[in-house]
């Protein structure tokens, strides 16, 4: 099998798909491996590592996807890509299609077989592709949180931990997955007041047996939410429902509750946003502010620490990626079958019932 590894073209992503040692499996196990140039360097990884495992050095994004039978990515294609994608390919990448219909509609249109990363199931019922980057991205939204909060970000001029005499920041984590714990972990070891919220009760229970002190739990309802967002000098939403669009936690009218210049991170904008003042950032132009709140919904948080999330990505794709190459798709998916509700779109199709109900599209089952 051709299997292809383009450079990532969306604003601010510094991830690639593959790392030499992924080349090097790929190229013993019979198959060809096209490289873009340039496609590592955000990670640190130059094109002469891939060639030396083994891989061709190709020059453009069209020399890619005009060859490969399967190609693998980290973010979903962008608009520039969508004439390049072939009917029978394989694209296998982060889609988060319930969050883009004009995403959803195009890659029907072409043909392809979308398998995606975020609503693979491991065999413990978890997202073990999903795992990773929101391990990153919950760790990040302390820190990114806690530069926000700076005066000179327009924040409330708040330090996370306070000092002797002065109390530290409140912040509230709306949902108790993996982003949540992760950001509660590193919340706590800034001395925050820290209170995770979410409807899983056992959840909870969990996460008030490993947390230190400084971190309680609540359930989460309507009530408590506005009691925490009155309190927060900084709000975390990490819901997930996976393959659906996020649940919206927080309306336009909670934000005058708010303290002037506290800080909502939005974790879940990838999948459209837990508040319904969020809107898609980058990197470069990461907030802005509505009501006095200011607003980080950056879509690919760990694209800034594109080094150590490129290792802990591929750690976790590259089994598929081989399974897939050495099987073909349909095979592999006999053999696994949370594989199978990886594949979200195929043949004109949605095999993703989420994403069918979220834009009322016919809903089918993968072949």
């Amino acid at each position: 099998m051709i299997v292809g590894v383009p450079r990532e073209t969306k604003l601010d992503e510094y991830r690639v798909s593959m790392l030499p040692s992924g080349v090097e499996e790929l190229i013993a196990a019979g198959h060809q491996v096209l490289v873009e140039r340039g496609a590592g360097a955000g990670s640190g990884i130059d094109a002469d590592e891939y060639e030396s495992a083994g891989a061709t050095i190709v020059e453009t994004h069209e020399d890619v996807f005009a060859a490969a039978d399967l190609v693998v990515k980290v973010k979903e294609p962008l608009p520039a890509e969508w004439p390049l994608l072939r009917p029978g390919q394989v694209l296998f990448t982060y889609f988060h299609f319930a969050a883009d219909e004009t995403l959803t509609r195009s890659v029907m249109e072409s043909k392809i077989t979308a398998v995606a990363y975020e609503t693979l199931r491991g065999k413990k019922g978890d997202l073990p592709l999903l795992t990773p980057m929101s391990e990153v991205a919950g760790r990040m939204s302390v820190q990114e949180g806690a530069k926000f909060l700076e005066r000179p970000q327009e924040g409330r001029g708040i330090l996370l931990g306070g000092v002797p005499g002065v109390e530290p920041a409140h912040i509230a984590i709306l949902g108790g997955g993996v982003v949540g714990k992760n950001a509660a972990q590193i919340a706590a070891g800034f001395q925050a007041d820290v209170v995770i919220l979410d409807t899983n009760v056992d959840r909870l229970r969990y996460l008030e047996d490993i947390m230190p002190a400084n971190v309680n739990t609540v359930f989460s309802d309507r009530h408590s939410i506005r009691e925490q967002l009155r309190r927060a000098d900084l709000v975390i939403g990490s819901v997930l429902i996976p393959g659906a669009r996020a649940p919206q936690l927080m309306t336009a009218e909670d934000l005058k509750l708010m303290k002037s210049g506290a800080v909502i991170i939005d974790v879940c904008i990838d999948q459209g946003g837990c508040s319904e003042t969020s809107r898609p950032t980058t990197h470069s132009n990461p907030t802005y502010i509505v009501d006095d709140i200011v607003h980080y919904c950056v879509t690919n948080m760990p694209g800034a620490v594109g080094r150590t999330s490129t290792y802990a990505l591929c750690n976790v794709t590259f089994p598929y990626v081989l399974q897939i190459a050495n099987k073909g798709l349909p095979d592999a998916v006999a053999d696994d079958l949370g594989l199978s509700e990886a594949i979200n779109v195929q043949d004109g199709r949605v095999t993703n019932r989420a994403v069918a109900e979220t834009f009322h599209i016919p809903y089918s089952n993968a072949v």
